[in-house]
């Protein structure tokens, strides 16, 4: 993989730090927050490293990686959605301000949306066919 999306990253503040053997190596750009919770962060490979035009830390919930592809300009987004038991002030506000951001973006540049969107759709998926697939990843 070129670029990792996680979440959950737990570190305070906001850096960037490469890890692995060189010729092996990943830099992850982070943003976490003051408590050392929540916090998200994208790895890319280091053949890529160079590509990236900017990193914008909008908060411990939201980053976006901005790199060019060819002659195209991606924007990866990372977010960690407010869980349950969050207020719903916090999640609407949160949404809002997610939606302002994709928005914002030329229709001619690329958007990649990953992260952990703490999405329900109750306690089973009886019902929506189609919703859910049971689709996951294990690394």
């Amino acid at each position: 993989m070129d670029v990792v999306c996680v979440q959950e990253v737990r570190w305070r503040g906001s850096g960037c730090r490469l890890f692995g053997a060189i010729g092996k190596r990943y830099k992850l750009f982070w943003m976490g927050s003051k408590a050392k919770t929540d916090g998200v962060g994208i790895f890319v490979v280091e053949k890529w490293v160079d590509s990236v035009v900017s990193v914008e830390r909008h908060s411990d919930r939201v980053l976006v990686l901005k790199m060019v592809s060819g002659d195209c300009l991606l924007n990866v987004f990372t977010v960690y959605a407010p869980q349950t038991g969050k207020p719903v002030e916090e999640k609407e506000s949160f949404w809002d301000d997610v939606f302002h951001l994709v928005s914002c973006i030329p229709q001619k540049e690329m958007v990649v949306f990953a992260g952990d969107m703490n999405g329900h759709a109750g306690s089973s998926n009886v019902g929506y066919n189609g919703t859910h697939g049971g689709f996951w990843l294990w690394l």
